[in-house]
């Protein structure tokens, strides 16, 4: 009798030891297999939202910024590009933004922004997606002489737009510039990627 006693707790001692390799080895295939559904660190980092510090951005200043992948526009208008703005409804396709909502809610007005003064536009033109280049300068001959205010122009195809991102008419470019989602962290600190109100 006490062979068996023994035997029965071998038994017992090698289902159980069996059992836990088991539950480890399911384990060691099992976390590397659910990791992978998750999303790797780049790819959250690719559509994070980014922080850009414009404390010491001047008037006329662009600065550029990658979210998520494609170029972002920042820069400081003065009151002489405000006002400028306020002159071209009549050579500008959509210039109150009604047509197709390229920018969120809060930025559905004459700047296109949540303060007149800094403009938060995505650089990528709506016609075939090729990044126009900043043309801040008044009157550019080559651009339509007295009628240009400053803006953007897309030289593949000659769609331009105003310094709000605005599409002037007879262009190839569609619709405006879009607008991306951002809010100000605080007055010289915007985070682009995420709305005010979220």
């Amino acid at each position: 009798m006490s062979e068996q006693e023994i035997d029965l707790k071998k038994r017992r001692f090698l289902t159980s030891a069996t059992s836990v390799v088991g539950a480890i080895g399911v384990g060691f295939v099992l976390v590397p297999f659910l990791s992978s559904w998750m999303p790797s660190a780049r790819a959250k980092a690719a559509g994070a939202p980014i922080d850009v510090d414009i404390s010491k951005l001047d008037n006329g200043q662009l600065v550029r910024v990658l979210w998520r992948k494609k170029p972002v526009w920042i820069f400081k208008r003065d009151k002489k590009t405000i006002k400028n703005l306020m002159t071209l409804n009549s050579i500008l396709t959509d210039p109150n933004s009604n047509e197709i909502s390229q920018q969120p809610k809060y930025a559905q007005n004459l700047y296109r922004s949540i303060n007149p003064d800094v403009a938060v536009i995505i650089g990528v033109c709506t016609h075939l997606g090729c990044s126009p280049t900043y043309r801040p300068e008044l009157g550019a001959s080559d651009l339509g002489g007295d009628s240009w205010k400053g803006g953007f122009y897309c030289p593949c195809h000659g769609s331009k737009f105003d310094l709000a991102g605005r599409v002037y008419t007879g262009v190839p470019a569609p619709t405006n510039l879009v607008i991306p989602p951002y809010h100000f962290v605080a007055d010289s600190l915007i985070r682009i990627g995420i709305d005010p109100k979220a």
